[in-house]
C-alpha cells in the first residue's frame, strides 16, 4: 500500500468529500426512510451562511457574494471519517 504525502490540501480534499458523501447518503435515505425520530436526527439540516446573498451594483457592474453550508448529521460523520482516513492515509 502506497502512502500518500499529508498536505494540507489532502485534508481539505478528504473533508469536502466526506462531507459531500455524507450529505448525498442523507439526502437518499430522506428519500426511503420512514417518517419518524430517527429520520428527524439523522436528517434535519442546519442553514449557514448569507442568505440572501449581497448585491453590490455600481450600474455598470454588479457582484453578488453569498454562500451556504447545510450540514446535517451524517454530513458531520462523512467529514470525521475523512478526517479518520486522512489519519489512515
Amino acid at each position: 500500500m502506497a502512502v500518500l504525502k499529508r498536505t494540507p490540501w489532502l485534508l481539505i480534499f478528504f473533508i469536502l468529500v466526506g462531507g459531500l458523501l455524507g450529505g448525498i447518503m442523507g439526502e437518499i435515505l430522506l428519500l426511503f426512510s420512514p417518517a419518524g425520530f430517527l429520520k428527524d436526527i439523522f436528517l434535519k439540516g442546519y442553514q449557514i451562511g448569507i442568505t440572501p446573498p449581497f448585491t453590490l451594483d455600481l450600474h455598470l457592474v454588479t457582484f453578488t457574494i453569498g454562500f451556504t453550508f447545510r450540514i446535517n448529521l451524517l454530513s458531520l460523520l462523512g467529514i470525521i471519517l475523512g478526517l479518520y482516513t486522512y489519519k489512515q492515509a
